[in-house]
């Protein structure tokens, strides 16, 4: 299921999350067209990225210091796919979390669902030695801050049917639990592959963790628009 919109208007402009995308996009374009000898270089994303050896001490840093990788890895992403589904979902699920939060608790809990999902992962993963990079923990940590402010928002989302696909909408209570569990699920299958997937799954589900926990406490006392 991909999500298209959600039938539920901010009341505010989201200016953390315009300053989220540019940040995120200015990282790439740094990384890709501005850092080492060529485009593309691994070089920036082993500096910054978040090695979990490092993190717990099994192997020596790379770059900047391991806890300060738990930041710069959220704002890197490994290509152009990679960035926009990520601004994509954080564009539609996370002016409604901004709005509820207001702009300083958004930020301080957007930074905390990313590391989240950055620590369970290490935790999963302690001994891999490939940088983790992306803010899927953080905008993970978003959905689940959704799901417990806006339950029943309408999710407008376009299911793929073979040749075909059809545009439905569907209730955050029933779309955003279904993403956890495909979450869930490939991280359980990635750990019993003994960590070979190049997808940080732990990530996700520790951040959409995290989200749900925090969501309804940093969230201000008005009530959310339902």
């Amino acid at each position: 299921m991909i999500p298209l919109y959600d039938a539920n208007p901010a009341r505010t402009r989201p200016v953390v999350i315009y300053a989220i995308v540019a940040a995120c996009a200015a990282a790439f374009l740094y990384t890709f067209y501005g850092v080492g000898p060529e485009p593309g270089t691994a070089e920036a994303l082993r500096r910054y990225g978040m090695i979990p050896a490092a993190l717990t001490g099994r192997a020596p840093p790379e770059g900047v210091p391991p806890s300060l990788t738990l930041i710069t890895s959220m704002f890197l992403h490994g290509g152009w796919v990679h960035l926009i589904g990520n601004l994509w979902y954080l564009w539609i699920f996370g002016d409604n979390v901004e709005d509820a939060m207001g702009r300083g608790r958004f930020l301080l809990f957007y930074l905390a669902g990313g590391i989240a999902g950055s620590l369970a992962h290490a935790f999963t993963h302690p001994s891999s030695t490939v940088p983790t990079i992306g803010a899927s923990g953080a905008i993970a940590g978003v959905l689940g801050a959704y799901l417990v402010l806006f339950p029943g928002a309408r999710i407008v989302s376009l299911v793929p049917l073979g040749w075909f696909a059809q545009v439905v909408e569907i209730q955050a209570y029933i779309y955003l639990p279904l993403w956890f569990l495909l979450q869930f699920a490939n991280g359980i299958l990635a750990v019993g592959l003994g960590g070979g997937s190049m997808v940080a799954w732990w990530a996700h589900i520790g951040g959409f963790a995290a989200g749900v926990v925090l969501g309804r406490v940093l969230a201000r006392r008005r009530r959310p628009r339902p």
